[in-house]
């Protein structure tokens, strides 16, 4: 595992790291590195409906989509090859999430030795019209 979250950290080849994460394929999970930015897709998957009536995507699902991506971008971001320890994440719903394909992007803001803050904002149609955003709070190794 350390082979490829090196790998994806030096070439951003996404595949081959998001392949051995599970719930990354549960949900459909993709993304991309353009030039300085990791844009995060999640495909509208069946099992990732909450309302059939709707229909609409699951709320912990869009959490979930956004802890994974907040993770991920995190471990790119400050070099780090073991999968962080989040003190809490907060979600905001702005608006429903239609069964489309759903994207994020993640700002890092580090705020101290021990402690990064990730804001995440998902949207589908376009960034101006976020369904959700959230902040996730990370643990840091002692050994930075």
């Amino acid at each position: 595992m350390v082979e490829l979250i090196t790998r994806t950290q030096r070439e951003g080849d996404w595949e081959a790291l998001l392949d051995k994460i599970p719930y990354a394929k549960f949900i459909g999970l993709s993304a991309q590195t353009m030039g300085d930015e990791i844009i995060f897709r999640m495909e509208p998957l069946p099992t990732n409906t909450g309302n059939p009536i709707l229909p609409a995507l699951h709320g912990g699902v869009i959490a979930g989509f956004m802890e994974t991506a907040a993770t991920l971008n995190m471990m790119m971001r400050l070099d780090v090859i073991q999968v962080p320890k989040i003190i809490d994440l907060t979600v905001d719903y702005l608006r429903s999430g239609n069964m489309k394909p759903t994207f994020a992007t993640c700002t890092l803001n580090r705020q101290g030795r021990r402690v990064a803050n990730v804001h995440v904002v998902a949207w589908q149609k376009n960034r101006e019209t976020p369904i959700a955003s959230s902040r996730a709070h990370f643990l840091l190794d002692d050994e930075e």
